[in-house]
């Protein structure tokens, strides 16, 4: 996809074209029309996104890709020294995600897209894995290299400034959803917002403390300390929180990343393999819908559903039935981007 127009900065205009259309696109950084997110009135409230997550809308579509043949053969997956061939994927040949005009976003075009934004990834080594992916698609995979060592250092914050862009990534170390809804509050306290949050934890709960009622708990109380963040017309009556004072005037893009599919079978300890089962990844999912906290079930993020592209992948893509291979994080970041394009109204919605 070639750029077919200028950019600018904020409140301006970005141009995309391929060769049987041309887009707008509108960075992440701007301030985009969200008619119904001024009406916020409690965080039991239902929001009513104004784009359906219905299947036959665009953005209801965005996970309909495919995983197929041999994309290259060579150093393997990310956490495995052998060497073997990766699949690549594309999304679904159907009427349906043929009028959406869903792209691969190229180097440039990202760059442009997320061009002054600041991006926080928050979580644990999926949304650490969602970094890399993201910072590869903005900086090539030439430039991948030399930010995995420092991105990669056991249990630590990172944080980058692509100074030719101006945009900032930060990635935060939050394996615990209590750890993401004290990110959240910091942010809250110091009235200072990101332009995209991204966001997921789930596997270390489920590896030391295996409660998905606890769970369920504390991602009810994200939820609420999410909603905080939220643009608003008039402060928040929250009868248990009392963040009413808080008030956002900027758009925040949400983003919530799902657990992988695990496979217990080549899970590499005992613990994990009696703790971190199918069933108890059920139970989690049950308590993530219960807390209302996706887009999906009235809630302030869009999901990025891992747990289904992991699947799709298949066994063959991880080493360790926990992590994938590079593929299923690099499309659920272009989900996220065409996420990103539709959410500016500048996509089929």
């Amino acid at each position: 996809m070639a750029m077919a127009g200028w950019h600018l900065s904020r409140n301006k205009i970005l141009f995309f074209s391929c060769a049987l259309f041309i887009t707008l696109a509108v960075g992440v950084h701007l301030m985009p029309y969200f008619p119904s997110m001024t009406a916020f009135l409690s965080p039991t409230a239902v929001i009513h996104d104004p784009y359906s997550i219905s299947s036959d809308s665009c953005i209801g579509s965005l996970h309909s890709v495919t995983y197929s043949g041999v994309e290259e053969c060579g150093d393997g997956a990310l956490f495995s020294e052998e060497s073997r061939c990766k699949k690549s994927w594309d999304w679904m040949e159907t009427t349906q995600v043929s009028k959406c005009d869903f792209q691969k976003l190229k180097k440039s075009d990202v760059s442009d897209l997320l061009n002054g934004s600041w991006i926080v990834v928050a979580g644990d080594s999926q949304a650490r894995l969602t970094a890399l992916s993201l910072l590869t698609s903005v900086m090539g995979s030439e430039g991948q290299e030399s930010i995995r060592r420092d991105l990669f250092k056991r249990h630590s914050d990172y944080s980058i400034m692509l100074k030719e862009i101006g945009m900032k990534l930060d990635f935060l170390w939050a394996p615990y959803v209590d750890n993401l809804t004290h990110h959240i509050s910091q942010l809250r306290q110091n009235m200072s917002f990101p332009d995209v949050l991204v966001m997921g934890a789930g596997l270390w709960d489920m590896l030391h403390i295996n409660n998905a009622t606890e769970y369920g708990i504390s991602l009810k109380l994200l939820r609420e300390n999410a909603l905080s963040l939220l643009p608003v017309s008039s402060g928040l009556d929250r009868n248990s929180g009392g963040f009413s004072e808080f008030r956002n005037t900027r758009l925040l893009h949400l983003f919530w990343i799902g657990i992988p599919k695990l496979i217990p079978a080549l899970l590499n300890t005992d613990e994990k393999r009696s703790r971190m089962t199918n069933k108890m990844c059920d139970l989690y999912d049950s308590e993530l819908t219960g807390s209302k906290l996706l887009n999906e079930n009235g809630g302030p993020l869009f999901k990025l559903d891992i747990r289904w592209l992991s699947d799709l992948c298949g066994s063959e893509c991880t080493d360790d039935g926990m992590h994938y291979d590079e593929v299923v994080y690099d499309s659920s970041v272009q989900i996220m981007l065409n996420a990103l394009l539709i959410k500016s109204n500048q996509k089929p919605h």
